[in-house]
This record gives structure tokens, sequence and C-alpha cells, in this order.
């Protein structure tokens, strides 16, 4: 226990310590003494090449931070036509000057526009972020330094602590908060970015009224705080003045006393509090204001949660307690806690904590937001979620290639998303047609042949996989089962996911569930609430085929174990994997040959058989 003499001084050293922080912000001397040293430009830039984002990533990157697209001014009608085009006329300009500036254009080449656009991002958003320690001052360095590149590339941080190692209920709990607090304030600033204690409480104890009639989840529980917009104005007047906040986990209870609360019930309560206190924004904001850049608001829509902590992601029972790579929250919560090993309780203690916080904020922030957790060893991680705002791994690849994947290591990041529910039917009468047909036509952009397609499901189908409503399907069925002596191939005929959810992990969703219920299917790690077979069964050769100039063929050569081209086609395969870990493990040291038996004359087979399904899609 410590002395009165020792929590007097620590509160006065801590006093100080804000008090000499709010008096530089306000009035900076003008000479420090110990000028920071910012994180270096090619470590920043290197971490956003690291993340190697598609095409497709960028782009939605860009349509977050980038330059919004002004909108077209309607034409006056006063007169009845249309105003011409304004012409605008330069000056004349001395022919000396012309010809400096040519060459200074042609010494200097222009950068890249969306270089430009990434590293000067025009709109800020924000991200909800747990920094849960004990940390040392290398660790916690390292951590500040990943939170500031998010910054630079617009995702200025609302920072919330937590410790373990800091007991609850003595009489210098505040002082170690506050210490706590400027501690990461003081590492934020020695990386260069300014940033701003928020010791007072900024949410209220207890759940907001009539929260459980805003979520139709029966077994949804509300946060145990609650945020109005006004109470967030120490978060919102730190970041509109370009610094990231440090809350302290402190609330309101009903007698207006500042009391001690669990930082995962302060997030919650914020997240819902900065989604309220945005859409009240957006909704007094003024049209001229949204298609324009220049009013430097931050918008408080949280649009990542990122929870930092010691032991990184929530442990797998397919990995062997290596982190989840990508989960979806509405399928695989409940699953998750039931094949969560006791044994991980003590290596990582708040991973189910954390995976309920994800589970509710998100059920709060956008659905295209997503939640990641990570360990204070992998902070670079944070910049290639960003951007591309998937796994640092991607879930669906094949599990040979996960197991031996030198970049899954214990402190790899999980990510997670709301998600969407995944089920398995086996009747055609169960398919929505219109919804299914809607799904095709606006993914492939092409016209259904819906009497002929139909048709022949009928009598070919093996099962159809559907997310959510309809928002991706994959329609696998028996070819080729003729002759009795020989089994029918399983053919991927419909791989489909609307453009809507094309990026937010549903691609991802649904060839995982397609993997557990076809070609995976036998193996542990196949067991998964997909609504199938849930792993139970023998594996088979999955087939199916792509057009030779298919941009989608970079992704189907990773997932697939093998390929033939024939002409302007290319036939992919997946083999069954426990038939082959079977012969494996028989073997031993001898391993597998290049053709196994069972294998003799199935590409000719398949060569012959697939080229001859009829087309799905009208003339």
């Amino acid at each position: 226990m410590l002395s009165k003499v020792h929590v007097t001084q620590a509160r006065s050293q801590a006093f100080k310590a804000f008090y000499a922080t709010i008096r530089s912000l306000k009035n900076p001397p003008a000479e420090p003494p110990a000028e920071p040293t910012p994180p270096s430009e090619n470590d920043f830039i290197l971490s956003i090449l690291r993340s190697n984002p598609s095409l497709r990533d960028t782009r939605s990157y860009l349509a977050s931070f980038g330059m919004q697209p002004k909108k077209p001014q309607p034409p006056s009608t006063a007169s009845g036509l249309q105003r011409a085009p304004e012409v605008v006329i330069p000056p004349p300009v001395h022919k000396a000057t012309t010809s400096l500036a040519n060459a200074v254009d042609k010494r200097a080449p222009q950068p890249s526009p969306v270089i430009t656009s990434i590293l000067n991002p025009i709109y800020q958003k924000t991200a909800l972020v747990k920094v849960h320690g004990p940390f040392t001052d290398v660790q916690l360095d390292s951590i500040t330094k990943g939170l500031v590149y998010l910054g630079k590339l617009g995702l200025v941080s609302v920072i919330v602590i937590e410790n373990n190692d800091r007991a609850t209920g003595d009489l210098a709990e505040r002082s170690r908060i506050v210490d706590e607090v400027m501690r990461i304030v003081t590492s934020l600033e020695r990386q260069g970015a300014h940033a701003r204690p928020v010791v007072g409480p900024v949410a209220r104890l207890g759940p907001k009224p009539g929260a459980h009639d805003l979520n139709a989840d029966p077994d949804f529980i509300p946060p145990e705080t609650h945020a109005y917009p006004g109470d967030l104005t120490p978060i919102r007047s730190s970041l509109n003045a370009g610094e990231i906040p440090v809350v302290a986990p402190l609330a309101l209870d009903s007698f207006c006393r500042s009391v001690r609360v669990d930082a995962n019930d302060l997030i919650a309560g914020l997240a819902c509090g900065m989604m309220e206190a945005a859409a009240q924004d957006k909704a007094t904001r003024s049209e001229h204001e949204v298609g324009t850049s220049g009013s430097g608001d931050v918008d408080l829509t949280p649009l990542r949660l990122m929870i930092i902590n010691q032991h990184g992601g929530v442990p797998s029972y397919a990995r062997s307690g290596y982190p989840h790579l990508l989960i979806n929250l509405n399928q695989e919560y409940s699953h998750i806690l039931e094949t969560f090993d006791p044994k991980w309780k003590s290596t990582h203690p708040t991973a189910l904590s954390d995976l309920a916080l994800a589970r509710t904020c998100l059920s709060y922030m956008p659905p295209t937001s997503s939640a990641i957790m990570v360990s204070h060893k992998s902070p670079s991680s944070l910049i290639g979620n960003l951007i591309t705002n998937k796994p640092t791994i991607s879930s669906s690849l094949p599990h040979a290639l996960l197991q031996g994947n030198s970049r899954l290591t214990p402190h790899t990041p999980t990510l997670l998303r709301r998600g969407l529910p995944v089920r398995v039917i086996r009747s055609v009468g169960e398919i929505d047609k219109g919804k299914m047909t809607t799904l095709l036509e606006q993914s492939f952009g092409r016209t259904l042949d819906q009497d002929a397609f139909y048709e022949r499901l009928e009598g070919v189908l093996d099962f159809v996989i559907i997310v959510g409503d309809y928002a991706g399907t994959a329609i696998v069925t028996k070819e080729g089962g003729y002759d009795s002596t020989q089994a029918p191939i399983s053919y991927l005929d419909k791989f489909a996911v609307l453009p809507s959810h094309q990026g937010d992990g549903t691609v991802d969703f649904l060839w995982v569930a397609l993997h557990d219920e076809s070609y995976g299917l036998g193996h542990p790690f196949s067991a998964n609430p997909n609504g199938g077979k849930g792993g139970k069964g023998e594996g088979h050769d999955l087939v199916w085929r792509s057009r030779s100039n298919n941009p989608v063929n970079k992704w189907y050569f990773e997932r697939s174990t093998g390929h033939m081209r024939m002409g302007n086609w290319v036939l992919f395969w997946a083999d069954g994997e426990r038939k082959l870990k079977i012969e494996e493990g028989r073997r031993g040291s001898e391993g597998l040959s290049f053709i196994e038996d069972w294998e003799e004359g199935r590409l000719g087979r398949w060569a012959d058989v697939i080229p001859k399904i009829p087309s799905a899609w009208s003339k």
C-alpha cells in the first residue's frame, strides 16, 4: 500500500506533466529544448509498398480518403437553354518564360496522381484504438509510430488506454491512469505527432436508454457506457486541431462522479456515440460543404477498430493455436467460443473479451468497417489493413500453404468483420430464382438464360452455398455421371459475388465454405458452421473453368492444385485433401508420386466432359 506522501507526489508529477503539455500546445516555446525525431519517410513508404495493394484495393482506399468528384452543377433553366461552358483565356506569357517552364517540366516529372493521393489524403477518418499494455518504452514507440503512419494516410486514431499491471480500486488509481495517458502522449510526440491527453470523462455510466430496441439481435448486450454528441467535445476539439486524443477509461456515474470503467465498455460506448455524432454532422452540413474538402473537420464515423495488445489475435483450433486470419462474426462467433481451448486463457487472456468488443462495435459501425486484433510486434500490419482492408494472409488459401507459410506466426493479426450468414441448400426448389438471377447477372455483367439454366440444375445440382441475402453464391454440380463405373465430376458451375460486396470479405467467406463442403471434407479444420456437412465426409476433387483473359485467374491460381489451358479457357482443379493426406501419411518418407493411381486419366476425362457443359448465358 502506498503512503499518502507517495500518492500526493505521484499526483503532483502527473499534474505537472499534464499542465506542461497543455501549456506547450497553447504557447509553443520559440526554441524547444529537444526536437522530436519524426519517423523516416522511407520507412513510411516501405510500409505502404509492403501492403502490396491491388488496383481494387487502391481504388477502395481512394474512394474513402482521396479527392471526391464534385457534383455537376444543374444547368440554368431561366431561359430554357443550357448555359454555355465558360472559356478561360490565359494571359499572354513571354516566350522566354515559356521555354523555361518547359525546361523545368522536362527536368522534374510530375508524381503519379495515385501516389500523391495516398501520401496526401484529402479526407480524414477516425479509428477507435485500444492500447492494452503493459508495454515497455520501446514497444510503445513501435506502436505509436504505426499510429502516426496511419494519420499520414488519413486515419486519425482515438486512443483508449488499458493496462493489466495497474491495480484497481486504490487511492492512487487515478494518478496511475493519468501517468499512463501522459506516457502515450509523450511517445506520440516523440514520433513527431501532436497529441492531447483527455483525462476527463467522455461517456456516461450505464447502457443507453432504448439500446435494446435499436438492435434486432436478441443476444445483443449493450455496452455499460454511452455517449451523447455533446459528451464528445474534447475528442472532436482534439481531432479538429490536428491532435491525437488519448482517452482515460473514465465515465460519469448518476451522481456526476468520474469513475473508472473497463476500456472495452468505454470503447463500445464511444463507437455508438461517434456514429450518432457523425450522423448529426452530416445532417446539419450544407450540400455545398459535402461536395468540398475545405472544412477541415474530421469525420467521426469510426472506420476501423484496432485492438493492440501483447498476444495478437484469437487462437484457432484449425491452426494449432495460431490466430484466426479472418472472422465472420455473424457466422462464427459462437463456434469460436465453443472451440476455444481453455489453455489459451493463460496465453491470450483478453482474446474472448476483445472478440466480444469487436462484435459490439461492428454492430454500430458501417458495414464496410472492420476490426483488427494485432500484437505490438506487428504494427506495420496496420498500414496494410488500412489500404487493403484484408487480412495479412488470405484465409481461403489452401491449408497446406497456410501451414507452411512463414508469414503465419503467433503474432499474425486477426481481421474481424460483421460478416453475413452462410447456408447450404441442395434443391433447386429452395433457390430464390429472382435473387439468384440478379446476383449472377450483376456479377458477370451478362444476361442469364433462366429457363435453360434452372432446368439444367434440376438434373445435375449437387449443392448451392448462399452468403447473406444472395450477396454471393457458389453453385456446384455433378457432371459426366453417365457411366456407373465412374464417379461424377464435382464441378464449380458458378462462383459469384455482388459488386457491392467485393472487397468486404464475402469472397473469402464464400470460398472457405466451398472448401469445407467439397475438396476439404473430412478434415477437422473443415468443421465450420456453414450450414452444410460440418466437415464430415470424404473430400473429392473440385473442377472449374475460367476464360483465359479473366482477371480473377490470378486468384484462382493461388487456390487451385493445378491448371490446364484449353484454347480460350483455363481448367482449374483442387485435389481432395483428405485422400492425399492419408496416402502421404501411409508412405511416410517416400512421399507422394506426381500421379497417384486414382488420378490416372482424370485430366483426359475432365477435358472431354467440361467443354460440353452448355453456356448459361443468352446469346
